[in-house]
């Protein structure tokens, strides 16, 4: 008799009812193997219902191994490669859900992202796997060469255990830090955990210039080191958001400065040296609005002393101006922290995972995948891309 056909056994048990947890619960039922998926949550794939507003930017057309980072750059390769965005694209037009591209190759629901969530339930129901809610992990062992976890009281067996717990981003729709806990067990390295794709904060002059701009925006290149990203700003009250600094938020080190081009576009000294000549009566707050929302143009214009006709600043105060533009030079304080943080940077030493499987190298039949792990995409989708290839490939050999 198969262990799986005794009273509450499976062959595979799945913690984590996400992204990667359906579709790796998808995937391991695909192969006729009993299935079970258990998570605390109330609610399923809770972070795929929030996320894009409401209509889960569920892929990008252009995830590739470059768009995430990893202590190991080449983990993520084998997993993307095996399943890639145009294989979700393809499951995702199998279920006749209408979509489109918003930008940048991001793919958004046109209606919902209960969608795909709908999608990944209705890919599970259809290969019997069992999914239990509010369900709490409360022990597990692996003795006589299966696993033993003991669920609500009742213990069950397993040949395959996956854990797809996720990070410790957004703690108001559940998120723990157990999935570390259970590497920890069976003496997986964990890499150094920080929020990721999350606002900046700062402190003193600039809190309050951001505090006087929220709600201001424009289109910005922002720069840590080599890694640069030309998205939007956002002002807030806090400090500073919007996708460009979400994105450099997964590079920035405590400490670090930040630079930030607030009109990359425009040589700000040539223009206002050309200005100068051709309209010198004009006002400086005038000009600097011509090419910033005239909030913002106020402040810097403020904050560096400049006021009155252009024609009465010198070629030095123009590169100071100008250089308040092109080359704001700030450093950070902060991070807004997990609570608004889109995902978590680091997890699971991927050095003692099998990449080709997401199976743990020295401890048979346990995997890790989705945002546990450490990898972490891209603002724009790619993140989803990983949960969806890493619980792929673990449901293939789970």
């Amino acid at each position: 008799m198969r262990m799986a056909d005794t009273i509450n056994s499976y062959d595979t048990i799945i913690i984590g009812a996400g992204a990667a947890g359906l579709m790796c619960a998808a995937q391991v039922g695909y192969r006729g193997r009993k299935v079970l998926v258990v998570d605390h949550a109330k609610k399923i794939g809770e972070k795929i219902r929030i996320s894009g507003g409401g209509r889960c930017n569920f892929t990008n057309m252009f995830a590739t191994p470059e768009t995430f980072l990893s202590a190991n750059a080449h983990f993520c390769k084998s997993a993307l490669k095996q399943y890639t965005q145009d294989d979700f694209i393809a499951l995702v037009k199998r279920h006749n859900i209408p979509f489109h591209e918003k930008k940048l190759g991001q793919l958004f629901c046109d209606v919902s992202a209960q969608n795909i969530i709908d999608m990944l339930i209705a890919e599970c129901d259809g290969v019997g796997a069992t999914i239990h809610m509010e369900t709490t992990v409360d022990n597990i062992e692996w003795k006589n060469n299966h696993y033993h976890v003991q669920i609500d009281g009742c213990v069950y067996m397993c040949e395959s255990l996956v854990v797809a717990t996720g990070g410790l981003s957004i703690p108001k729709i559940g998120a723990t830090g157990f999935g570390y806990d259970i590497a920890r067990q069976f003496g997986l390295g964990v890499t150094p955990l920080t929020p990721a794709l999350v606002p900046l904060t700062f402190t003193d002059d600039i809190l309050e210039m951001c505090k006087g701009l929220s709600g201001v925006s424009v289109e910005a290149s922002v720069t840590h080191g080599k890694t640069n990203f030309n998205e939007g700003l956002l002002f807030t009250h806090k400090g500073l958001s919007g996708p460009s600094i979400l994105q450099i938020s997964s590079y920035w080190v405590d400490g670090d400065d930040i630079i930030i081009n607030l009109a990359p576009d425009v040589n700000v000294y040539e223009m206002l040296v050309d200005t100068r000549t051709t309209s010198p009566k004009t006002d400086i707050q005038k000009v600097m609005s011509n090419i910033l929302p005239s909030r913002l143009a106020t402040a810097i214009c403020e904050r560096e002393g400049m006021d009155g006709r252009i024609a009465d600043l010198s070629n030095a105060k123009l590169q100071t101006l100008a250089n308040a533009v092109n080359h704001w030079c700030v450093k950070p304080s902060g991070t807004q922290g997990y609570k608004i943080a889109e995902v978590t940077l680091g997890g699971v030493d991927t050095n003692a995972l099998s990449s080709k499987t997401m199976e743990c190298k020295q401890q048979a039949g346990l995997f890790f995948i989705g945002e546990v792990v450490d990898v972490t995409g891209h603002l724009g989708g790619f993140n989803f891309q990983w949960a969806w290839s890493s619980g792929y490939v673990a449901g293939q050999n789970a």
